[in-house]
């Protein structure tokens, strides 16, 4: 029981040092990320499209 109470004051000590972010910045970081998740999947759909064209007309002719 020791190590699991002296495992525990420490979580609790290490989680007093944390510095959260704000509301403000928190929100910044998710519209990034969203936006960089959609001009990555707008630009592999883009890719995605034009191999698939390039491999239609391979095979067509």
């Amino acid at each position: 029981m020791n190590k699991i109470t002296a495992y525990l004051q420490g979580v609790r000590e290490e989680l007093a040092k944390v510095v959260w972010p704000s509301r403000e910045v928190t929100t910044n970081h998710t519209l990034i990320v969203i936006g960089v998740s959609v001009a990555v999947a707008l630009f592999l759909g883009a890719v995605d499209l034009i191999l698939v064209k390039a491999l239609e007309l391979a095979i067509i002719k």
